[in-house]
């Protein structure tokens, strides 16, 4: 009795915090998990413009002493930010079902390649997550005296919590709740922004006759080479400012259809708004010659600057609810590496480069164990770093550029490969032969200039999670190769009976009331489910009368719209079908259960229930295939979802046996 309580506790906790399941029979389901572009723009385009909270600072403190060239760096990032996001553009057209860099890499060059990618976009989004939540809290305690600043890490662990609870609640939920945040920043930017060019026009207009100016007088003290590597330099250290322009393209299956329309017009709002966010920020530093004040992020020291003549009671709260903005919107920012993150590793997952329990969904519709990954490895990251930004960002951009290579590199093939078909191939080509060239160039300049400051350690990190999915990828082939030997042994052994069974004049065997019923999981046609039968078959002679129940599983590569969902309830069906038809040509009597769900031991659960109020005398039999030389990957791999239902089973009072189903190489 005290179990049940605690698990109707431990319930009612999590739809408190969580919500209540989704009803995937709900016509208006895709309605409610799905975002328009300004949603879109709000959960995906918040990490670029959060950016700019620490990719211009970066960029403007690398000048050093030259920050008179700062308008030269503003107007290459406006450059890039264009030629990037126009060559993502063209990604969405050509993958309107999701078109991230893992997928573009498998797609149009090699799975190795996608995987090498798809590495780098994880290790990118945990670092995304744990660099907007840092410099969020930074912006906030810019506000408090030294003494607070102790607390600094323990807000930022606190601030994941808060997110990972907001994320597992839902993708629209999460987006609606952060919105209020989204408006406030861009107002108070954009204020901050114009206020310098219209009260400071000459000192704007001369930006850049000043940027030049300053650039003879460097190259004339130190060489040409000497005064652009500089410029080099302070362009590709704010690299992290172009690391958002990915997530639409990656995350398509979340948008409103028409799905590529909406990304086009999504990527645009992103563009437009982070390219002036940018420029504007970057051009009122060099105006008000801004100096870097320890202890204070270089857009605090732009604000109090800018607002020293105020009155004390306009200026103050400007600078703090501008503040208190821009941590705000670091924290929506992290949204992108909950968003993406869980999708890219729920990808590899079905493609058997991740454990595949992460293309599972919750009963909210989110893959719930991306989510926990995402924020318990940006919580480690945090933890081994301090929080420190500055060390954060050294680990920062080097992932997503390597991604953004693979992908134009990718691109640039397939438009050289469909030249005679595509009528603009070739500006098509340019555009993503430029957008390599550029993000090429970028991820060079950054591993030469951080390698030593810590870059290694992000290389180090990518590299280990590459062999882990490796051998994850290798030991599924390994189990498919031994399954499907299963299947092809099992599938002839029973041909004969049914082939004689389907050719005979016999009826369908009835319900046999003296004998034992024997109610068997399985989750498609195969090897498994038939040795299973078989062997109860064989060591129970006394069943007679066979329910074969199996679950639908709804994963992120089913659930993608009404027609996937009702091909998934058409296969589970048709094979449900064969099981009857196997058991019939035994001559045992049959009957079948399914269920369409995102949790395949709670279905199990239901329909036990129903199996056990028709008949009676039930037993419960799962297959479980059991491998030669059982390792530790093998048991994180395998097996799971039979001990959890059960488990389940067990809660209900229901008796559930495992059947063994050796696995050989023979």
């Amino acid at each position: 009795m005290k179990q049940r309580e605690r698990l109707s506790t431990s319930e009612r906790a999590r739809k408190l915090f969580v919500g209540k399941a989704r009803d995937l029979k709900d016509e208006h389901i895709f309605e409610k998990v799905t975002l328009v572009a300004v949603l879109a723009w709000i959960g995906l385009g918040s990490d670029g413009l959060s950016s700019s909270c620490y990719g211009p600072e970066e960029s403007y403190r690398a000048l050093g002493q030259y920050h008179g060239m700062t308008i030269f760096v503003a107007l290459a990032v406006v450059v890039t930010i264009a030629i990037i996001s126009s060559s993502y553009s063209q990604i969405i057209k050509l993958f309107p079902s999701g078109g991230g860099g893992y997928k573009v890499a498998t797609k149009l060059l090699n799975p190795q390649f996608g995987m090498v990618s798809g590495c780098s976009l994880i290790v990118d989004y945990v670092l995304t997550i744990a660099i907007s939540v840092a410099s969020g809290v930074d912006a906030i305690f810019s506000n408090f005296p030294p003494a607070l600043q102790t607390y600094k890490l323990t807000v930022t662990l606190i601030m994941i919590l808060v997110l990972l609870i907001v994320n597992l609640r839902g993708i629209k939920e999460s987006v609606f709740s952060l919105m209020p945040i989204f408006i406030i920043f861009l107002l108070t930017h954009a204020f901050t922004i114009v206020y310098p060019i219209f009260f400071h026009t000459r000192e704007f207009i001369n930006l850049v006759p000043d940027a030049s100016r300053e650039f003879g007088q460097a190259s004339h003290s130190m060489g040409t080479f000497a005064a652009l590597l500089i410029l080099a330099r302070a362009y590709s250290m704010g690299a992290g400012t172009y690391t958002g322009i990915e997530a639409v393209s990656n995350s398509m299956v979340i948008l409103k259809e028409p799905r590529a329309k909406t990304g086009i017009v999504t990527m645009r709002l992103m563009a437009f708004s982070l390219g002036i966010t940018v420029l504007g920020l970057l051009a009122a530093y060099s105006i008000f010659h801004l100096k870097h004040i320890p202890g204070k992020t270089m857009n605090a020291n732009l604000l109090e600057t800018m607002t020293a003549g105020w009155s004390r009671w306009i200026g103050k709260p400007f600078v703090v609810i501008t503040l208190l903005s821009e941590a705000a919107l670091l924290f929506v920012g992290a949204q992108t590496g909950f968003l993406d993150g869980p999708r890219v590793i729920s990808n590899m997952a079905q493609d058997n480069w991740f454990p595949r329990r992460f293309s599972v969904l919750s009963d909210r519709l989110v893959t719930q164990n991306g989510l926990l990954l995402m924020a318990i490895a940006a919580s480690f990251i945090l933890l081994v770093t301090g929080g420190n930004v500055l060390t954060l960002i050294v680990l920062y951009s080097i992932n997503v550029f390597a991604t953004f290579s693979l992908s134009q590199a990718g691109m640039v093939r397939h438009w050289w490969q469909v030249k005679k078909e595509e009528r603009h191939w070739f500006l098509k080509l340019f555009i993503n032969g430029l957008g390599l060239i550029l993000t090429l160039g970028i991820l060079l300049t950054v591993i030469f200039i951080k390698f030593t400051e810590g870059g290694w350690l992000t290389l180090l990190i990518t590299s280990s999670l590459i062999f882990f999915v490796v051998r994850v990828k290798n030991h599924y082939k390994r189990a498919a190769t031994l399954l499907g030997r299963l299947d092809l042994r099992m599938s002839k052994h029973v041909e004969g009976a049914i082939q004689g069974w389907e050719h005979s004049s016999r009826g369908n065997p009835e319900f046999d009331p003296e004998s034992h019923t024997a109610c068997i999981c399985v989750s498609c046609y195969n090897g498994v489910g038939i040795n299973t039968f078989l062997k109860l078959r064989e060591d129970f002679e006394n069943y007679k009368n066979f329910i074969f129940i199996s679950v639908g599983m709804v994963d992120t590569g089913t659930f993608k719209g009404e027609v996937e969902l009702q091909n998934l309830e058409e296969n589970v069906k048709r094979y449900l079908s064969k099981y009857e038809d196997l058991a019939r040509a035994y001559g045992c009597f049959a009957d079948s259960y399914y269920s369409i769900g995102t949790d395949v031991a709670d279905e199990i659960k239901e329909l036990s229930k129903a199996v056990v109020h028709k008949y009676h005398r039930v037993i419960f039999f799962i297959g479980n295939p059991i491998f030669a030389r059982p390792s530790s990957l093998t048991r994180m791999l395998h097996n799971q979802t039979q001990l959890t239902i059960q488990n389940r089973l067990a809660h209900k009072g229901f008796m559930m046996v495992m059947i063994p189903v050796k696995l050989t190489s023979v």
